[in-house]
């Protein structure tokens, strides 16, 4: 199963993967259209600063695009009471129709990746890109103008060992 991984020395916080995801799960699908119209358009990802002092903002620390990390076991699956949360081929979904609204798959995630509206909302892995268009797999993907932001196989070894956390064995 791919894994979406941003490298944190590549991201410039620009925003980008938000707004393709946002524009993907529109209903238009197109940003002409979610800004002329202003239909509202919620990014499943989202760039978050890490590590950074709370007094100087942007100072020893990274940006990062965070979404969901398709946990295998996944806790937002195991606390959700309605069965909306499920796992799907590796992927961790929902189906907003059996969402309650409860926000225990909320308050499980440890990567904060569910965002409570009024059902949860989650990285559901483009499940209507296909690469038979000539596209990238996910939205996000083909939006980041660094590359720090990519799909890796999890079954097969990390692209280089610079990909690797310092002091960590994987």
């Amino acid at each position: 199963m791919e894994r979406l991984y941003c490298d944190g020395r590549l991201c410039v916080a620009c925003h980008a993967c938000e707004v393709a995801c946002a524009v993907e799960h529109a209903s238009s699908r197109s940003i002409l259209s979610v800004i002329s119209t202003g239909e509202f358009a919620f990014p499943r990802r989202s760039v978050q600063a890490v590590g950074q002092s709370p007094y100087r903002p942007r100072v020893g620390g990274v940006a990062l695009s965070l979404g969901c990390q398709h946990c295998s076991p996944a806790a937002c699956v195991d606390a959700c009471i309605s069965g909306a949360m499920h796992k799907e081929e590796g992927a961790t979904v929902c189906d907003t129709e059996k969402c309650v609204g409860c926000w225990m798959c909320v308050m499980a995630c440890p990567f904060d990746a569910v965002t409570p509206q009024k059902t949860a909302w989650k990285c559901d892995l483009c499940p209507n890109r296909s690469e038979l268009t000539g596209r990238a797999r996910y939205a996000c993907v083909e939006a980041c103008p660094t590359e720090a932001l990519r799909a890796v196989n999890c079954e097969l070894p990390a692209p280089s060992s610079e990909l690797q956390a310092p002091r960590f064995d994987l």
